[in-house]
C-alpha cells in the first residue's frame, strides 16, 4: 500500500481580479477539521468587509474528510471549483480559503465559478508542494540491560523518537516510523526479550 501524499510545506497566497471583484486567496496546510475551521473563523475575523469567504478543505492519505462551502454565493459556483482545483492537483491536509470583495458588477454564476477556480489555481501554482509519508507510532517498554539493543535498530532505521523514560529498570519510549518500514522494525524489536510493543495511532 503506498504510504505516501501530497500536501504543501507552507503558508501561501494569490490574487485574481476578474470586472472590478478582489479574490483573495489563501491556502493553509493543516492536520485536522478543528485546526480547519479555527482558521477560517480568523480569516473572517481579519477580512470581516469582505463580501464573501468561500473555501475548501481535504484531510487524510485517502481524503477521506472534506467540506466545501460557498458562503452565500450560488450554490456550487465557489466550494466546489476551490476543491476541484485542491482534488486535480491530489492535495490532502490543507485547506483553501477565498476571500472576496465584490467590485460592483454581477459575474453569474459561469462567471463566479470561473474566477473561483482561477483564483485558486493562482495560490497553489504559487505553493510548494512535498510529498509527505504516512508514519506509524508506537511505544516500546524494555528492561534498561536491553537499551543497547532497542538502540542499535532503532539507529538502523533511523526513527524518530518521542517521549521517553529512562530513569528506571522498565524503561518507556514512543518513536514515529514510516509506515510501509513498520513492519520490519517490529519484527527486529520483538527479538530483543523482555520488551513489550504497542501500536499507539497514525499520523499523516
Amino acid at each position: 500500500m503506498d504510504d505516501t501524499f501530497l500536501t504543501i510545506s507552507s503558508f501561501a497566497t494569490g490574487l485574481y481580479k476578474e470586472k472590478g471583484s478582489k479574490f483573495i486567496s489563501l491556502l493553509f496546510p493543516i492536520k485536522d477539521e478543528e485546526e480547519a475551521k479555527e482558521i477560517i473563523s480568523k480569516t473572517k475575523k481579519q477580512y470581516f468587509d469582505a463580501t464573501h469567504h468561500c473555501y475548501a478543505y481535504i484531510i487524510g492519505q485517502n481524503k477521506e474528510v472534506f467540506r466545501m462551502n460557498d458562503d452565500g454565493e450560488p450554490s456550487f459556483s465557489a466550494g466546489k471549483p476551490i476543491y476541484g482545483q485542491l482534488i486535480s492537483k491530489k492535495l490532502t491536509n490543507v485547506l483553501l480559503i477565498v476571500v472576496r470583495y465584490f467590485g460592483g458588477i454581477k459575474l453569474g454564476v459561469g462567471g463566479l465559478t470561473s474566477a473561483y477556480k482561477m483564483a485558486s489555481c493562482d495560490v497553489i501554482d504559487k505553493a510548494t508542494i512535498i510529498e509527505k509519508t504516512l508514519d506509524c507510532i508506537y511505544s516500546i517498554n524494555f528492561q534498561y540491560e536491553n537499551m543497547n539493543d532497542v538502540m542499535k535498530v532503532l539507529k538502523e532505521f533511523d526513527v524518530k523518537q518521542m517521549n521517553h523514560n529512562f530513569d528506571n529498570e522498565n524503561c518507556y519510549l514512543e518513536f514515529r516510523i514510516r509506515k510501509k518500514l513498520s513492519e520490519k522494525i517490529i519484527s527486529k524489536l520483538e527479538k530483543i526479550e523482555m520488551i513489550k510493543i504497542q501500536f499507539l495511532f497514525i499520523v499523516c
